[in-house]
Protein backbone atom coordinates (compact mmCIF):
# COMPACT_ATOMS: atom_id res chain seq x y z
CA UNK A 1 0.00 0.00 0.00
CA UNK A 2 0.94 3.67 -0.37
CA UNK A 3 0.86 4.92 3.22
CA UNK A 4 1.30 8.53 4.37
CA UNK A 5 2.01 9.25 8.01
CA UNK A 6 1.07 12.70 9.29
CA UNK A 7 3.20 13.32 12.34
CA UNK A 8 5.75 10.95 10.91
CA UNK A 9 8.61 12.83 12.54
CA UNK A 10 7.41 12.00 16.07
CA UNK A 11 8.33 8.80 17.94
CA UNK A 12 5.13 6.91 17.11
CA UNK A 13 5.14 8.02 13.50
CA UNK A 14 8.79 7.06 13.04
CA UNK A 15 8.18 3.63 14.53
CA UNK A 16 5.14 2.91 12.37
CA UNK A 17 6.97 4.13 9.26
CA UNK A 18 9.83 1.73 9.89
CA UNK A 19 7.54 -1.24 10.51
CA UNK A 20 5.41 -0.59 7.43
CA UNK A 21 8.46 -0.09 5.21
CA UNK A 22 10.02 -3.33 6.43
CA UNK A 23 6.79 -5.10 5.47
CA UNK A 24 7.14 -3.82 1.90
CA UNK A 25 4.72 -0.89 1.94
CA UNK A 26 5.49 2.41 0.19
CA UNK A 27 5.75 4.89 3.08
CA UNK A 28 5.91 8.69 3.08
CA UNK A 29 6.29 10.68 6.30
CA UNK A 30 4.88 14.18 6.44
CA UNK A 31 5.48 17.26 8.54
CA UNK A 32 4.57 20.91 8.52
CA UNK A 33 8.29 21.41 7.88
CA UNK A 34 9.31 19.36 4.84
CA UNK A 35 13.01 19.67 5.67
CA UNK A 36 12.42 18.09 9.07
CA UNK A 37 10.57 15.19 7.44
CA UNK A 38 13.46 14.76 4.99
CA UNK A 39 15.97 14.63 7.85
CA UNK A 40 13.97 12.01 9.77
CA UNK A 41 13.41 9.91 6.63
CA UNK A 42 17.14 9.89 5.92
CA UNK A 43 17.84 8.64 9.44
CA UNK A 44 15.23 5.89 9.11
CA UNK A 45 16.50 4.86 5.68
CA UNK A 46 19.99 4.42 7.05
CA UNK A 47 18.61 1.41 8.94
CA UNK A 48 16.60 -0.06 6.06
CA UNK A 49 17.45 -1.87 2.84
CA UNK A 50 17.60 0.39 -0.22
CA UNK A 51 14.44 -1.11 -1.70
CA UNK A 52 12.46 -0.12 1.40
CA UNK A 53 13.35 3.57 1.39
CA UNK A 54 10.93 5.90 3.17
CA UNK A 55 9.95 9.10 1.40
CA UNK A 56 9.12 12.47 2.90
CA UNK A 57 7.57 15.85 2.27
CA UNK A 58 5.14 18.40 3.52
CA UNK A 59 1.81 17.08 4.80
CA UNK A 60 -0.06 18.09 1.65
CA UNK A 61 2.55 16.48 -0.59
CA UNK A 62 2.64 13.07 1.11
CA UNK A 63 -1.13 12.54 1.09
CA UNK A 64 -1.47 13.25 -2.63
CA UNK A 65 -1.05 9.61 -3.78
CA UNK A 66 -1.70 7.76 -0.52
CA UNK A 67 -4.10 4.83 -0.30
CA UNK A 68 -4.21 5.16 3.47
CA UNK A 69 -3.21 7.98 5.82
CA UNK A 70 -2.09 7.59 9.45
CA UNK A 71 -2.66 10.52 11.80
CA UNK A 72 -0.07 10.38 14.60
CA UNK A 73 0.03 13.97 15.83
CA UNK A 74 -0.53 15.41 19.32
CA UNK A 75 -4.23 15.85 20.02
CA UNK A 76 -3.88 19.62 20.45
CA UNK A 77 -2.74 19.97 16.82
CA UNK A 78 -5.21 17.56 15.23
CA UNK A 79 -8.00 20.03 14.46
CA UNK A 80 -5.84 22.59 12.67
CA UNK A 81 -4.04 19.86 10.70
CA UNK A 82 -7.18 18.07 9.52
CA UNK A 83 -9.11 21.25 8.76
CA UNK A 84 -6.40 22.12 6.25
CA UNK A 85 -6.37 18.63 4.71
CA UNK A 86 -10.08 17.78 4.63
CA UNK A 87 -10.37 18.14 0.87
CA UNK A 88 -7.14 16.27 -0.07
CA UNK A 89 -8.13 13.43 2.28
CA UNK A 90 -11.60 12.99 0.78
CA UNK A 91 -12.20 9.38 -0.25
CA UNK A 92 -9.21 8.03 1.70
CA UNK A 93 -9.00 5.67 4.65
CA UNK A 94 -7.65 7.73 7.55
CA UNK A 95 -6.35 5.92 10.62
CA UNK A 96 -6.32 7.85 13.88
CA UNK A 97 -3.87 6.76 16.57
CA UNK A 98 -4.18 10.08 18.40
CA UNK A 99 -4.47 9.86 22.18
CA UNK A 100 -6.08 12.78 24.06
CA UNK A 101 -3.91 12.46 27.16
CA UNK A 102 -2.94 15.04 29.78
CA UNK A 103 -0.67 14.89 32.82
CA UNK A 104 -1.10 16.26 36.33
CA UNK A 105 0.38 15.52 39.77
CA UNK A 106 -1.38 12.14 39.75
CA UNK A 107 0.02 11.16 36.39
CA UNK A 108 -1.48 10.60 32.92
CA UNK A 109 -5.22 10.72 32.33
CA UNK A 110 -7.62 10.85 29.41
CA UNK A 111 -9.20 14.19 28.58
CA UNK A 112 -12.77 14.82 27.49
CA UNK A 113 -13.38 15.35 23.78
CA UNK A 114 -16.65 16.96 22.70
CA UNK A 115 -17.18 14.41 19.93
CA UNK A 116 -16.39 11.51 22.27
CA UNK A 117 -12.87 10.70 21.08
CA UNK A 118 -10.07 12.03 18.93
CA UNK A 119 -11.09 9.56 16.22
CA UNK A 120 -14.67 10.80 16.26
CA UNK A 121 -13.42 14.36 16.08
CA UNK A 122 -11.37 13.39 13.03
CA UNK A 123 -14.46 11.77 11.47
CA UNK A 124 -16.45 14.96 11.99
CA UNK A 125 -13.80 17.08 10.29
CA UNK A 126 -13.09 14.53 7.55
CA UNK A 127 -16.70 13.79 6.70
CA UNK A 128 -15.74 12.67 3.19
CA UNK A 129 -13.08 10.25 4.44
CA UNK A 130 -13.43 6.91 6.23
CA UNK A 131 -11.90 7.12 9.69
CA UNK A 132 -10.66 4.07 11.57
CA UNK A 133 -9.00 4.09 15.01
CA UNK A 134 -5.99 1.83 15.65
CA UNK A 135 -2.35 1.54 16.85
CA UNK A 136 -2.93 3.37 20.16
CA UNK A 137 -1.23 0.95 22.52
CA UNK A 138 2.12 0.19 20.88
CA UNK A 139 4.98 1.86 22.74
CA UNK A 140 6.98 4.16 20.47
CA UNK A 141 10.25 2.77 21.83
CA UNK A 142 9.13 -0.74 20.89
CA UNK A 143 8.10 0.33 17.40
CA UNK A 144 11.41 2.07 16.78
CA UNK A 145 13.39 -0.99 17.88
CA UNK A 146 14.48 -3.85 15.69
CA UNK A 147 12.92 -6.73 17.61
CA UNK A 148 9.66 -8.30 16.39
CA UNK A 149 6.53 -7.33 18.30
CA UNK A 150 5.30 -10.81 19.15
CA UNK A 151 2.85 -10.46 22.00
CA UNK A 152 0.73 -7.38 21.36
CA UNK A 153 -2.69 -7.01 19.73
CA UNK A 154 -3.73 -3.98 17.71
CA UNK A 155 -7.32 -3.07 18.56
CA UNK A 156 -9.20 -1.55 15.62
CA UNK A 157 -12.44 0.47 15.76
CA UNK A 158 -14.50 1.77 12.86
CA UNK A 159 -17.94 2.07 11.34
CA UNK A 160 -17.00 0.88 7.84
CA UNK A 161 -16.40 -2.88 7.73
CA UNK A 162 -14.26 -2.83 4.59
CA UNK A 163 -11.97 -0.06 5.83
CA UNK A 164 -11.66 -1.74 9.19
CA UNK A 165 -10.65 -5.00 7.49
CA UNK A 166 -7.89 -3.17 5.60
CA UNK A 167 -6.47 -1.81 8.85
CA UNK A 168 -6.76 -5.17 10.62
CA UNK A 169 -4.69 -6.72 7.81
CA UNK A 170 -2.20 -3.85 7.95
CA UNK A 171 -1.70 -4.43 11.70
CA UNK A 172 0.06 -7.71 10.89
CA UNK A 173 2.96 -5.63 9.56
CA UNK A 174 3.44 -4.18 13.03
CA UNK A 175 2.40 -6.75 15.63
CA UNK A 176 2.67 -10.53 15.51
CA UNK A 177 -0.85 -10.99 16.86
CA UNK A 178 -2.22 -8.69 14.16
CA UNK A 179 -5.39 -6.67 14.50
CA UNK A 180 -8.68 -7.41 16.21
CA UNK A 181 -12.06 -5.85 15.48
CA UNK A 182 -12.90 -3.82 18.59
CA UNK A 183 -16.27 -2.51 17.45
CA UNK A 184 -17.64 0.76 16.10
CA UNK A 185 -15.76 4.04 16.05
CA UNK A 186 -17.43 5.17 19.27
CA UNK A 187 -15.33 2.57 21.11
CA UNK A 188 -12.23 4.60 20.26
CA UNK A 189 -13.01 6.63 23.39
CA UNK A 190 -12.13 3.58 25.47
CA UNK A 191 -9.02 2.71 23.46
CA UNK A 192 -7.66 6.24 23.71
CA UNK A 193 -8.25 6.53 27.46
CA UNK A 194 -6.67 3.14 28.08
CA UNK A 195 -3.39 4.57 26.81
CA UNK A 196 -3.12 6.60 30.02
CA UNK A 197 -3.30 3.37 32.04
CA UNK A 198 -0.50 1.83 29.96
CA UNK A 199 1.68 4.91 30.39
CA UNK A 200 1.21 4.67 34.16
CA UNK A 201 2.08 0.95 34.18
CA UNK A 202 5.14 1.45 32.02
CA UNK A 203 6.45 4.29 34.15
CA UNK A 204 5.90 2.37 37.36
CA UNK A 205 7.56 -0.80 36.10
CA UNK A 206 10.06 0.78 33.67
CA UNK A 207 8.55 -1.42 30.99
CA UNK A 208 7.05 -1.27 27.49
CA UNK A 209 3.84 -3.15 28.16
CA UNK A 210 1.02 -3.35 25.64
CA UNK A 211 -2.32 -5.07 25.11
CA UNK A 212 -2.78 -8.74 24.28
CA UNK A 213 -6.25 -10.23 23.77
CA UNK A 214 -6.43 -13.83 24.93
CA UNK A 215 -8.85 -16.60 24.05
CA UNK A 216 -9.14 -15.93 20.32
Amino acid sequence: MHIAILGGTGPQGRGLASRFARAGHDVQIGSRAADRAEHIAAALNARLADDRAIGSGGNLDVVANADLVIVAVPFKTQTSLLDALAEPLAGRIVVSCVNPIAFDDQGPHGVDVAEGSAAQQAARILHRSTVVAAFHHLAAATLEGDDPVHDETVLVCGDDADAKAVVIDLAAAVAGRGGVDAGPLRNARTLESLTAVLIHINRQHKARSGIAISGL
